[in-house]
């Protein structure tokens, strides 16, 4: 009897033992399998932390960038306006951009003006006019004009190369658009004088030396003919008309010539409408549709 229960005790004692190998094997396992799975588990939890820091990395990365790109955008604005009197209206829409290009002060032809005179240099006019014709998010010109006159070679190449332009183009006679200002005010497709704007019509001026031959009268009659045939073929005025005006005496104290004020320079024929900023706008609008 006591051999048996010692043999059953045995027993028991050996499949506990046996038990307990096995449980300390599965823990081990379980201990192993946590281990390898939970240090996935964190690494794909730390890759997404920083996936997303990148992310918002990025985020404000771009929107700096695009802080610093528009505030360079609106530097080079800025420049262009106080450096040329020049800057693009309509910005947020490409294709429908309207560059603004101001023509004041005296046309400065092959020889500099004087220090002390506002100034408007073909050399600069004349290569933005061929951008903006080039430029396909650039749909329409509007001219700002507040002339004396100047360099009737230089005012005559502006001129024709606005004329030129394929796109839309409105002019807007402030203060003056004398002299060969007109031709530069009829150069657009459509054109605009404020009712004080003014208009000197007058024949060719010569500075400097002049040799006194019938060749040089015969210089400047050409030098006229060229004038006043631009500003009949892009106008509403005939030529013998413009010639008539050019030699009319009285009106000038020291020169021939005729002043055409606002509504005037309509009614000749020089200028299509009375109008300020918003009715030029409006009818570019208009003419880029």
């Amino acid at each position: 009897m006591v051999q048996i229960i010692s043999f059953g005790y045995l027993r028991s004692v050996t499949k506990l033992k046996a038990m307990w190998a096995d449980a300390i094997v599965l823990a081990s396992v379980l201990f192993i399998i946590k281990k390898f799975f939970g240090g996935i588990l964190l690494q794909n939890e730390e890759g997404n932390g920083n996936g997303m820091e990148n992310e918002e990395k990025n985020k404000y990365n771009n929107s700096s960038d695009d802080r610093a790109e528009k505030r360079e955008a609106e530097k080079h604005r800025d420049e262009k306006i106080s450096e040329y009197g020049q800057t693009v209206l309509n910005i947020e829409e490409p294709g429908r951009r309207i560059h603004l290009l101001s023509i004041i002060g005296e046309i400065e032809g092959h020889e500099c003006s004087a220090q002390n005179m506002k100034t408007t240099k073909y050399e600069h006019v004349l290569p933005q006019l061929a951008q903006i014709e080039d430029d396909k998010n650039i749909g329409g010109l509007l001219i700002l004009l507040n002339t004396v006159g100047g360099d009737v070679e230089s005012g005559l190449a502006i001129a024709e190369m606005i004329a030129s332009l394929s796109k839309p183009t409105v002019s807007l006679v402030l203060g003056g658009g004398h002299s060969i200002g007109v031709p530069l005010a009829v150069s657009t497709d459509y054109s605009f004088i404020v009712p004080t704007g003014t208009m000197i019509v007058h024949p060719v001026r010569m500075s400097g030396m002049v040799i006194g031959a019938p060749q040089t009268y015969e210089y400047f009659k050409r030098i006229q003919d060229r004038i006043t045939g631009f500003v009949a073929s892009h106008s509403n005025v005939k030529k013998e008309r413009i010639e008539e005006m050019m030699l009319k005496e009285g009106e000038l104290t020291k020169d021939l010539g005729t002043i055409l004020v606002g509504e005037d320079a309509v009614k000749e024929g020089f200028i299509d409408e009375v109008g300020g900023i918003q009715a030029a706008m409006k009818k570019i609008k208009e003419m880029m549709e």
